[in-house]
């Protein structure tokens, strides 16, 4: 259940209307990596934990619906920003400030040129927000990535966050406005907050790596390709262990003459590592059965009902 509540979570304010601001901001708004994207995705991930892990749910659904909260506010920046464009676009006489602005060819294209503004604003929204990004390209919900198995979606979400942080962070360049920079670091301080809540999350799934329930070939975990030509370099990725199967990595410094040696990695034995493919079975077998075990455990026997009332 939603109940809106009037006031904004963080009171954003406007100094002066600033059209082509707005349209950057759009990017937010109905972007790929906007608000709207990140609260239909963690929404939809929170389906499949509500009775297997109802805490991960609860996580999902207050950050989803504070994720609905920051496009209220990004909308409504917006609206400010396109200050009175839309009572001017109402007024139908030639007198009104927009109309002489635009009077004759030379002045409606100077007035489209000026600083990109979006003309979208002016002939299809009427001066108010659209579900699109900068450049009018509406959202799509292939913009959302949910998995169904938590170690995967909550690390998809950690990358959003990253993502939108970064996009709040270059948008703070574009604007001189000390109002709409306040509401933007406040937004973009949100993003590095839900990064650490899904990491939070993520840290007491165990094991989680690698993501999903299936364990790596050890063959092939540890191997480095160099697959470009000239000077070699080493570094943490490809010397010394790894970060998670503390393996060590096998450099392979001329690829193609490894794979034709090999016959196209057929033949191999796991090498730098103690996994076996027998131990890898083995963890494939215990992990399957303890997800599968979370999951099925959880769901009641006969009658299913989503929420629970007090007596």
């Amino acid at each position: 259940m939603f109940y809106h509540v009037k006031e904004l979570q963080f009171n954003a304010r406007v100094s002066k209307p600033d059209p082509v601001f707005a349209r950057l901001l759009l990017e937010q708004f109905g972007g790929s990596n906007g608000e709207l994207k990140a609260a239909m995705q963690y929404f939809t991930q929170a389906f499949t934990c509500k009775q297997p892990y109802p805490d991960k749910y609860d996580l999902l659904m207050d950050i989803a619906t504070e994720e609905f909260s920051h496009l209220e506010i990004v909308g409504a920046t917006i609206q400010m920003l396109l200050g009175g464009i839309n009572g001017e676009l109402k007024d139908a006489a030639e007198e009104s400030e927009i109309m002489q602005l635009l009077d004759g060819k030379a002045a409606k294209e100077s007035f489209m040129h000026q600083a990109m503004f979006n003309p979208q604003f002016a002939v299809l929204s009427g001066g108010g927000p659209t579900l699109t990004d900068s450049n009018g390209t509406p959202w799509t919900a292939a913009y959302v990535t949910a998995n169904g198995d938590l170690t995967v979606d909550l690390r998809s979400n950690i990358a959003s966050e990253s993502r939108a942080k970064i996009v709040y962070e270059y948008l703070i360049k574009f604007t001189e406005d000390p109002y709409v920079k306040e509401t933007l670091r406040f937004l973009m301080t949100r993003e590095v907050a839900h990064y650490q809540q899904f990491e939070a999350a993520l840290s007491t799934i165990q094991p989680n790596f690698p993501p999903g329930i299936l364990q790596s070939d050890p063959r092939h975990s540890n191997t480095y390709y160099n697959m470009s030509n000239g000077a070699e370099v080493r570094g943490p990725w490809n010397s010394g262990e790894s970060s998670q199967l503390g393996e060590t990595w096998q450099y392979i410094a001329d690829p193609i003459q490894y794979v034709r040696e090999t016959s196209g990695l057929q033949g191999l034995k796991p090498t730098g590592t103690d996994r076996t493919e027998k131990t890898v079975e083995k963890m494939n077998k215990a992990l399957s059965e303890e997800r599968s075990e979370e999951v099925t455990s959880a769901l009641p026997k006969g009658e299913n009902q989503w929420s629970t009332y007090s007596k």
